[in-house]
């Protein structure tokens, strides 16, 4: 299983279809398990895709409409009832805090576990962790919501040529990386920039700045594609993406492989979708997300 994959639990907008569970997606991230959008039936669909409690460290909200979080009173009962054994963290928009509370507490049951809410205030970092950083941006929808947006560090690859022909080897190459020079050769001369790879998770919003800020350079893009582009009159309307606007931030972005999902049932077939997002003119790797589809996150350059 790779390290770092998505796996979907649900590509539904506003009800479930007879082939579409509502909202969910999980990250796994190392040892990370992100829970996006918890929508209703969530619980049983990680069971499907194999996904346990235990699993999972954070969970995030974009906002409170019922496709979205309905399912966190059964997640947060499973977490407990499976008696997770670290913190798990929650982010979600603090104008929600009534709802998140109603949601945890929507029926009587023995709370075993650390769940830390960490609403989110508006604009900014949320997390920092040895293995990346989690920030928030405003989207524009009807509601308060918020995209996610993952970043790993910056490291160094090392380039056996160049040791090779200074000398170093051994422990004296990771004492090279600790200290940054050794016998006056640095670090830089023998090793070449590895940039972190990056994640967004964008859902129900209209075109804003915020799109592509969060798609900026993405390895995996997941964003919604409620409506397809001829009825991108009702899309602004109700602050929702066409297939042809979100193909078109993630081409613009430099996104790597790109995932849609978040489909209005007026669309039984995903096929317009596909043909919508090349036409827009986007060319690197696409997924239309199906229920219980893993879509590993590309691997470094």
């Amino acid at each position: 299983m790779p390290a770092r994959e998505l796996v979907v639990l649900g590509t539904a907008s506003q009800v479930p279809t007879r082939q579409r569970n509502q909202n969910g997606y999980v990250l796994r991230w190392d040892g990370e398990g992100i829970l996006f959008d918890p929508g209703e039936g969530s619980q049983r669909q990680m069971l499907h895709a194999g996904v346990s409690a235990h699993d999972l460290t954070r969970i995030c909200v974009t906002h409170f409409h019922g496709d979205h979080s309905l399912g966190l009173a059964g997640v947060i009962q499973r977490i407990n009832l499976d008696r997770v054994p670290h913190p798990v963290t929650a982010h979600y928009p603090a104008s929600g805090q009534g709802y998140f509370d109603r949601l945890r507490h929507a029926t009587a049951y023995r709370e075993t576990v650390s769940l830390k809410e960490e609403p989110v205030t508006g604009d900014g970092v949320l997390a920092v962790t040895a293995d990346f950083t989690l920030e928030a941006r405003r989207l524009s929808h009807p509601v308060e919501s918020y995209g996610y947006r993952l970043t790993e560090p910056d490291g160094r690859r090392m380039l056996p040529d160049r040791l090779a022909e200074h000398g170093i080897a051994g422990p004296d190459i990771g004492r090279l990386q600790r200290e940054g020079v050794l016998s006056g050769v640095t670090l830089a001369e023998v090793s070449e920039l590895r940039r972190g790879q990056r994640f967004a998770f964008v859902m129900d919003t209209r075109m804003c700045e915020a799109v592509p800020e969060l798609a900026d350079g993405c390895d995996l893009l997941v964003i919604e594609s409620t409506f397809q582009d001829q009825d991108a009159a009702i899309a602004e309307e109700y602050g929702h993406l066409t297939a042809g606007q979100a193909a078109a931030v993630a081409r613009d972005a430099g996104v790597r492989h790109l995932v849609l999902t978040h489909f209005s049932q007026r669309y039984p077939e995903p096929a317009g979708f596909e043909e919508q997002a090349r036409a827009a003119g986007f060319t690197g790797g696409l997924t239309i997300a199906a229920d219980l589809a893993r879509v590993p996150v590309p691997g470094r350059r």
